[in-house]
Protein backbone atom coordinates (compact mmCIF):
# COMPACT_ATOMS: atom_id res chain seq x y z
CA UNK A 1 0.00 0.00 0.00
CA UNK A 2 1.30 3.42 -0.92
CA UNK A 3 1.94 5.88 1.74
CA UNK A 4 0.00 8.99 1.35
CA UNK A 5 2.97 11.73 1.95
CA UNK A 6 3.15 16.03 1.64
CA UNK A 7 4.93 15.42 -1.77
CA UNK A 8 2.20 12.95 -3.27
CA UNK A 9 -0.72 15.29 -2.40
CA UNK A 10 1.16 18.50 -3.75
CA UNK A 11 1.00 16.40 -7.04
CA UNK A 12 -2.63 15.25 -6.56
CA UNK A 13 -3.77 18.62 -6.37
CA UNK A 14 -1.59 19.84 -9.54
CA UNK A 15 -3.49 17.20 -11.28
CA UNK A 16 -6.91 18.39 -9.96
CA UNK A 17 -7.71 15.36 -7.63
CA UNK A 18 -7.82 16.10 -3.65
CA UNK A 19 -8.39 13.44 -0.93
CA UNK A 20 -11.51 13.09 1.41
CA UNK A 21 -12.50 10.76 3.99
CA UNK A 22 -15.93 9.83 4.95
CA UNK A 23 -16.20 10.73 8.12
CA UNK A 24 -13.86 11.78 10.98
CA UNK A 25 -13.37 8.55 12.49
CA UNK A 26 -13.31 6.36 8.83
CA UNK A 27 -8.68 5.82 8.74
CA UNK A 28 -9.29 5.83 4.70
CA UNK A 29 -9.30 8.20 2.42
CA UNK A 30 -10.33 8.54 -1.40
CA UNK A 31 -8.89 10.80 -4.44
CA UNK A 32 -12.21 13.03 -5.74
CA UNK A 33 -12.34 15.04 -8.96
CA UNK A 34 -15.91 15.82 -9.38
CA UNK A 35 -17.62 16.64 -12.28
CA UNK A 36 -18.63 19.76 -11.51
CA UNK A 37 -16.01 22.47 -9.63
CA UNK A 38 -16.47 24.96 -7.49
CA UNK A 39 -14.73 28.28 -8.00
CA UNK A 40 -14.50 31.96 -7.11
CA UNK A 41 -13.91 34.48 -9.79
CA UNK A 42 -11.02 36.40 -8.13
CA UNK A 43 -11.00 38.98 -10.73
CA UNK A 44 -15.02 39.18 -10.16
CA UNK A 45 -15.19 38.99 -6.50
CA UNK A 46 -18.13 40.85 -5.11
CA UNK A 47 -17.29 42.71 -2.02
CA UNK A 48 -20.36 43.66 -0.40
CA UNK A 49 -21.09 47.27 1.08
CA UNK A 50 -21.66 45.41 4.70
CA UNK A 51 -18.44 43.24 4.27
CA UNK A 52 -16.65 46.80 3.36
CA UNK A 53 -17.62 48.53 6.34
CA UNK A 54 -16.75 45.46 8.66
CA UNK A 55 -13.20 45.40 6.92
CA UNK A 56 -13.01 49.34 7.49
CA UNK A 57 -14.84 49.24 11.13
CA UNK A 58 -11.89 46.37 11.95
CA UNK A 59 -13.59 44.72 14.76
CA UNK A 60 -11.41 41.77 14.97
CA UNK A 61 -7.69 41.08 14.75
CA UNK A 62 -6.61 38.71 11.25
CA UNK A 63 -3.32 37.00 10.98
CA UNK A 64 -1.98 34.70 8.89
CA UNK A 65 -0.58 31.13 9.03
CA UNK A 66 -0.42 31.90 12.99
CA UNK A 67 -2.54 28.87 14.47
CA UNK A 68 -2.79 26.49 10.92
CA UNK A 69 -3.67 23.54 12.81
CA UNK A 70 -5.89 25.18 15.36
CA UNK A 71 -8.02 26.45 12.29
CA UNK A 72 -8.14 22.64 11.06
CA UNK A 73 -9.43 21.46 14.51
CA UNK A 74 -12.17 24.09 14.20
CA UNK A 75 -13.20 23.44 10.71
CA UNK A 76 -13.59 19.78 11.51
CA UNK A 77 -15.69 20.44 14.30
CA UNK A 78 -19.81 20.21 14.29
CA UNK A 79 -21.11 22.82 12.95
CA UNK A 80 -25.09 23.93 11.85
CA UNK A 81 -25.38 22.37 8.43
CA UNK A 82 -22.53 20.19 8.80
CA UNK A 83 -22.79 17.30 11.30
CA UNK A 84 -20.32 15.55 9.79
CA UNK A 85 -16.76 16.30 9.02
CA UNK A 86 -14.12 14.63 6.28
CA UNK A 87 -10.80 16.03 8.49
CA UNK A 88 -9.69 12.67 10.25
CA UNK A 89 -6.48 12.25 11.85
CA UNK A 90 -4.67 11.75 8.73
CA UNK A 91 -5.87 14.38 6.99
CA UNK A 92 -4.63 16.63 10.13
CA UNK A 93 -1.23 15.46 9.89
CA UNK A 94 -0.67 15.58 6.27
CA UNK A 95 -1.69 19.15 5.89
CA UNK A 96 0.39 20.36 8.86
CA UNK A 97 3.16 18.84 7.44
CA UNK A 98 2.06 20.29 3.92
CA UNK A 99 1.45 23.49 6.12
CA UNK A 100 5.19 23.46 7.41
CA UNK A 101 6.83 23.17 4.17
CA UNK A 102 5.12 26.72 2.97
CA UNK A 103 2.34 24.79 0.67
CA UNK A 104 -0.99 25.02 2.84
CA UNK A 105 -1.74 28.20 4.40
CA UNK A 106 -4.67 29.09 7.23
CA UNK A 107 -6.21 32.63 8.01
CA UNK A 108 -7.27 33.64 11.69
CA UNK A 109 -9.79 35.82 13.06
CA UNK A 110 -9.74 36.77 15.93
CA UNK A 111 -11.24 38.57 18.90
CA UNK A 112 -8.75 39.62 21.19
CA UNK A 113 -7.30 36.07 22.60
CA UNK A 114 -10.18 33.59 20.93
CA UNK A 115 -10.31 32.33 17.58
CA UNK A 116 -13.40 33.25 16.33
CA UNK A 117 -13.13 32.56 12.38
CA UNK A 118 -10.74 31.37 9.78
CA UNK A 119 -10.12 29.34 6.69
CA UNK A 120 -6.89 26.79 5.27
CA UNK A 121 -6.15 25.20 1.97
CA UNK A 122 -3.26 24.16 0.10
CA UNK A 123 -1.04 26.67 -2.07
CA UNK A 124 0.93 26.24 -5.45
CA UNK A 125 2.00 27.90 -8.14
CA UNK A 126 -0.85 30.58 -8.78
CA UNK A 127 -3.45 28.29 -7.18
CA UNK A 128 -5.22 28.12 -4.06
CA UNK A 129 -7.26 24.94 -3.28
CA UNK A 130 -9.77 26.29 -0.35
CA UNK A 131 -10.78 23.10 2.14
CA UNK A 132 -12.30 24.72 4.65
CA UNK A 133 -13.58 27.93 7.03
CA UNK A 134 -15.81 28.12 9.94
CA UNK A 135 -17.29 31.45 12.47
CA UNK A 136 -18.12 31.43 15.72
CA UNK A 137 -19.39 35.11 15.35
CA UNK A 138 -21.33 36.30 12.62
CA UNK A 139 -19.35 36.80 9.40
CA UNK A 140 -16.21 35.72 10.61
CA UNK A 141 -15.52 33.19 7.76
CA UNK A 142 -16.49 35.77 5.54
CA UNK A 143 -14.12 38.18 6.60
CA UNK A 144 -11.47 35.42 6.20
CA UNK A 145 -12.14 34.44 2.95
CA UNK A 146 -12.54 38.86 2.03
CA UNK A 147 -8.39 38.75 3.28
CA UNK A 148 -7.73 35.77 1.25
CA UNK A 149 -8.81 37.26 -1.64
CA UNK A 150 -6.93 40.27 -0.96
CA UNK A 151 -4.12 38.41 -0.70
CA UNK A 152 -4.45 36.10 -3.75
CA UNK A 153 -4.73 39.18 -5.90
CA UNK A 154 -2.36 41.42 -4.88
CA UNK A 155 0.27 38.03 -5.15
CA UNK A 156 -0.79 37.18 -8.51
CA UNK A 157 -2.96 33.95 -8.41
CA UNK A 158 -4.67 32.70 -11.29
CA UNK A 159 -7.12 30.53 -9.71
CA UNK A 160 -9.42 30.06 -6.13
CA UNK A 161 -10.68 26.52 -6.05
CA UNK A 162 -13.79 25.84 -3.50
CA UNK A 163 -13.92 21.81 -4.60
CA UNK A 164 -17.67 21.86 -4.70
CA UNK A 165 -20.48 24.74 -4.80
CA UNK A 166 -22.54 24.89 -1.58
CA UNK A 167 -25.33 27.32 -0.65
CA UNK A 168 -23.42 28.84 1.22
CA UNK A 169 -20.20 29.60 -0.78
CA UNK A 170 -22.55 30.65 -3.82
CA UNK A 171 -23.97 33.37 -1.17
CA UNK A 172 -20.61 34.45 -1.39
CA UNK A 173 -20.00 34.73 -5.13
CA UNK A 174 -18.94 31.49 -6.16
CA UNK A 175 -19.78 29.83 -9.16
CA UNK A 176 -19.59 26.33 -11.02
CA UNK A 177 -17.96 25.29 -13.46
CA UNK A 178 -17.29 21.75 -15.55
CA UNK A 179 -14.12 19.13 -14.87
CA UNK A 180 -12.87 20.03 -18.02
CA UNK A 181 -13.11 24.21 -17.72
CA UNK A 182 -11.42 23.74 -14.62
CA UNK A 183 -8.49 21.44 -15.31
CA UNK A 184 -7.71 23.93 -18.36
CA UNK A 185 -7.99 26.65 -15.91
CA UNK A 186 -5.12 24.63 -13.49
CA UNK A 187 -3.49 23.67 -16.46
CA UNK A 188 -3.05 27.95 -17.53
CA UNK A 189 -2.87 29.08 -13.31
CA UNK A 190 0.06 26.14 -13.06
CA UNK A 191 2.34 28.34 -15.48
CA UNK A 192 2.51 31.52 -12.99
CA UNK A 193 3.97 31.49 -9.49
CA UNK A 194 1.87 33.03 -7.37
CA UNK A 195 3.15 34.98 -4.06
CA UNK A 196 1.44 34.19 -0.52
CA UNK A 197 3.09 37.06 1.44
CA UNK A 198 2.93 39.71 -1.23
CA UNK A 199 0.16 41.44 1.12
CA UNK A 200 2.16 42.90 4.20
CA UNK A 201 0.50 41.41 7.54
CA UNK A 202 -0.45 44.86 8.74
CA UNK A 203 -1.70 46.50 5.51
CA UNK A 204 -4.62 48.74 6.01
CA UNK A 205 -8.05 48.52 5.51
CA UNK A 206 -8.39 50.71 2.14
CA UNK A 207 -5.50 48.54 1.11
CA UNK A 208 -7.10 45.11 1.75
CA UNK A 209 -10.61 46.51 0.10
CA UNK A 210 -8.45 47.47 -3.02
CA UNK A 211 -6.61 44.06 -3.19
CA UNK A 212 -10.26 42.34 -2.90
CA UNK A 213 -11.38 45.05 -5.68
CA UNK A 214 -8.52 45.76 -7.40
CA UNK A 215 -8.59 49.06 -7.18
CA UNK A 216 -5.70 51.51 -7.62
Amino acid sequence: MTVLTPEILLTAYSHGIFPMAESQDDPDLFWVDPEWRGIFPLDEFHLSRSMRKLIRKNPYTVTVDKAFRQVMKSCAKPAKGRENTWINRTILDLYTELHQQGHAHSIEVWRDDTLVGGLYGVSFNAVFCGESMFSIESNTSKLALCYLVARLNKGGFHLLDTQFLTDHLASLGAVEISREEYHRRLDQALSFEGDFYSLASDASSDEIIQSITQTS
